[in-house]
């Protein structure tokens, strides 16, 4: 079956479905990259701690994010139309914590260096990459809102202390490749 847009897929007629719980401890086990994705526009600024983050193609380059409706930044986001994909280093695990809790966003701003490219949402200053972007398209998925994101602009960053990676419900701190 082709899969276009529009396509809506029966409903299975197998066994029952997973529950949430076996679900979530499952997805615990498939690490991730961790990103800080920012916000600013006319709806405000906001940012949140998102792993689930990927490629979607080069043509046009488009990344994916997912973002949980309920979120506090749920709304200047997607009322902004813009974000900013900001991959962390090794050393940022205090930060992503704090973009991952109940902490105002005033104070989340303020924890960082920040500037801008072609959108205007906030590039964490030592990103070891940050996607500029403009939401192209969102499709309600359960909980979460599927942003599908046109890459404006990419700032690549020294990349000097190793990725920050999220697996089994813990950071990890990814060394330095060899010079």
């Amino acid at each position: 079956m082709r899969m276009t847009s529009e396509t809506t897929l029966p409903a299975s007629t197998g066994p029952a479905p997973v529950n949430a719980q076996d679900f979530r401890d499952g997805m615990a086990r498939l690490g991730g990259a961790v990103h800080l994705v920012t916000s600013d526009g006319s709806r405000g600024w906001a940012g949140f701690a998102a792993s689930a983050v990927c490629s979607v193609t080069d043509d046009p380059p488009t990344l994916l994010v997912c973002l949980r409706r309920d979120s506090s930044a749920h709304a200047a986001v997607t009322g902004n139309g813009v974000l900013c994909v900001n991959t962390l280093e090794a050393d940022h695990q205090a930060l992503s914590t704090l973009f991952g809790g109940k902490t105002p966003m005033d104070t989340r701003r303020a924890a960082a260096d920040w500037s801008r490219l072609a959108t205007g949402a906030p590039v964490l200053a030592d990103a070891r990459v940050a996607f500029d972007c403009r939401i192209a398209r969102s499709v309600g998925m359960g909980t979460h809102d599927v942003l599908f994101c046109e890459v404006l602009a990419v700032a690549h960053g020294a990349a000097a202390h190793g990725g920050l990676y999220y697996t089994e419900r813990q950071y990890r701190q990814l060394a330095p490749l060899p010079a």
